[in-house]
């Protein structure tokens, strides 16, 4: 079997830029959309916007690898790094790398690709972890680096990445072709394309023992970030995750082949639609504004723990309604009281109601 990596063509990939054209110039109309909403918000707005994208994309990004990260821990060490108050002193270190990590592409995201950089980022990731025998550096293992499935006796091998050998000099080459292919480069790539290519190639040569594809989806976002001469807050791991199967679907359709337009069409695909979610987002904050702004003085003490706690949960809500028995247990108060309390927010026009009995559900009510 000759993987991708082991033609004679490597890394030289192909497809038809002229299937890509129309999905690049969306993307630069959609993308001066998302910023151009962001200009409206205040500073403080902002960085509290901010918070929530990076937040959204470094946990959705880890938990396309199976790793679940505590969202309140991750958040607080995002949060001190803009100057915003925290809810927590103590944050552990797979949240702390994380953060840290996606930190350092924002604020790096128009330096050019080092194997320093990349180095770091990996350290990051890895923190806490005693696991891993080679951190911050390329893997060095003589064993095979296989993706596989299946059971230890009857394994399915999805692919299998370059030797620890060869490391060095591909990613030498990985990122003089990152460098160069960027806006200011000698070969620049149109945004879409670059960003997908940029992920495809990485999570081929697989430098690292884990960690792979949390940093070739960053290293995805600082090509975007590069075109648009900012932070790009595109929801990108939030989209893959919900059609992960697909995801890894695409990546294994294209481990024995270097032509990639069926890749970057998905891949384009997808990214157009996490900027579309990234506008909801925003749009999201916007009517939590607005919706604060009409009751301002009307809440009690509970109803407004319980409100910050369902807005906590974004644009999805609670999974499948907020009831009565969570009110109770937030507010930490009777069913009586919850009664009242769910009732009155009824009235302000605050949450809407759906289903009866036992059945029934909240949800908030932003569309005014």
């Amino acid at each position: 079997m000759t993987w991708n990596w082991q033609l004679k063509e490597w890394p030289e990939f192909t497809y038809d830029a002229a299937q890509m054209k129309s999905k690049e110039e969306a993307f630069l109309l959609e993308a001066g959309k998302l910023l151009g909403a962001l200009s409206h918000f205040s500073d403080s707005d902002k960085s509290e916007l901010t918070v929530e994208l990076i937040s959204n994309e470094a946990i959705k990004s880890s938990e396309i690898e199976g790793e679940h990260l505590n969202r309140e821990s991750l958040q607080s060490s995002i949060r001190k790094n803009f100057g915003l108050t925290t809810g927590t002193e103590h944050t552990p270190p797979a949240e702390q790398g994380m953060a840290e990590m996606m930190l350092d592409l924002y604020h790096g995201f128009d330096a050019p690709l080092t194997h320093e950089n990349i180095f770091n980022w990996h350290a990051k990731l890895m923190m806490g972890r005693n696991d891993i025998h080679d951190v911050g550096i390329y893997r060095t293992g003589d064993d095979p680096m296989q993706v596989v499935s299946g059971s230890i006796h009857n394994p399915k091998v999805h692919f299998e990445a370059p030797p620890s050998s060869v490391l060095s000099d591909e990613m030498t080459g990985y990122i003089k072709w990152f460098n160069d292919s960027a806006p200011n480069g000698g070969s620049p790539l149109p945004a879409l394309t670059r960003s997908g290519l940029a992920h495809l190639y990485f999570v081929t040569i697989h430098p690292f023992e884990d960690g792979n594809g949390r940093i070739g989806r960053a290293l995805s976002e600082k090509a975007l970030a590069q075109t648009l001469k900012q932070p790009s807050l595109i929801a990108l791991s939030q989209v893959i995750e919900r059609r992960k199967k697909d995801y890894y679907s695409q990546l294994n359709q294209h481990n024995h082949t270097l032509h990639t337009t069926s890749w970057l069409s998905y891949f384009a695909e997808t990214i157009l639609e996490a900027n579309r979610y990234s506008q909801s987002l925003v749009e999201f904050l916007i009517n939590k504004a607005k919706l604060y702004d009409r009751v301002y003085g009307q809440l009690n003490e509970r109803q407004e723990i319980v409100l910050a706690r369902v807005f906590k949960e974004g644009m999805e809500g609670f999974k499948g309604g907020l009831s009565a028995e969570n009110y109770i247990k937030i507010a930490k108060t009777s069913r009586a009281t919850a009664t009242r309390d769910l009732q009155k927010l009824l009235e302000l026009g605050v949450l809407i109601k759906t289903g009866t009995l036992k059945g029934t559900r909240y949800w908030l009510k932003l569309d005014q």
